[in-house]
């Protein structure tokens, strides 16, 4: 099983670096990546929202969610997991951006984007359908650049679509009624 899994990633991989990789998706797809990191651009989209009465919910519930994210994605399971990355095991990709120290799996810019997008999706659709297209975009991204696996990236999405899930349920039963 591990093995059909790892040829599943490589394969995935290795096709997008041999049939979609172009210079002008060199220049954009690293300046997408940037939005994921650290959750800096989604941090800032929740606090716009907190200031809004209407959207305050919203806002909290976003940064509530990431932080759980945080918590459990990238102290908890990617120090129990510590899978490498594609670019540490494969080095002779052409690398983008700078190569990061941290491991694999899950997708960490993966699952912040997808916490923040459900959470948004759930409290507007308006914002939440925007949102989930800069999700994607961030995900395919870090395939794109070689620093993570599409499994890492299938899991950053699936936890992350589920802490956003939890976060809504967990503050609408004991904070926000």
């Amino acid at each position: 099983m591990a093995e059909a899994i790892r040829r599943f990633d490589f394969g995935v991989l290795d096709f997008i670096q041999q049939k979609m990789r172009t210079p002008f998706l060199d220049r954009i797809i690293p300046k997408i990546t940037v939005l994921g990191d650290n959750g800096i651009f989604w941090i800032i989209a929740a606090g716009i929202l907190i200031i809004f009465k209407s959207y305050r919910e919203c806002g909290i519930s976003a940064l509530a969610g990431m932080m759980s994210g945080v918590i459990l994605g990238n102290f908890i399971v990617k120090n129990i997991v510590r899978r490498d990355r594609p670019c540490w095991i494969n080095q002779a990709v052409d690398m983008l951006i700078e190569i990061p120290r941290d491991y694999s799996f899950p997708s960490g810019h993966t699952m912040s984007s997808f916490i923040t997008a459900t959470i948004f999706f759930y409290y507007d659709k308006r914002i939440g359908i925007p949102a989930f297209v800069v999700a994607f975009a961030i995900a395919f991204s870090r395939m794109y650049l070689y620093v993570h696996f599409p499994t890492d990236v299938i899991a950053g999405a699936l936890i992350g679509i589920s802490i956003g899930c939890g976060t809504i349920y967990f503050l609408n039963r004991y904070l926000f009624n």
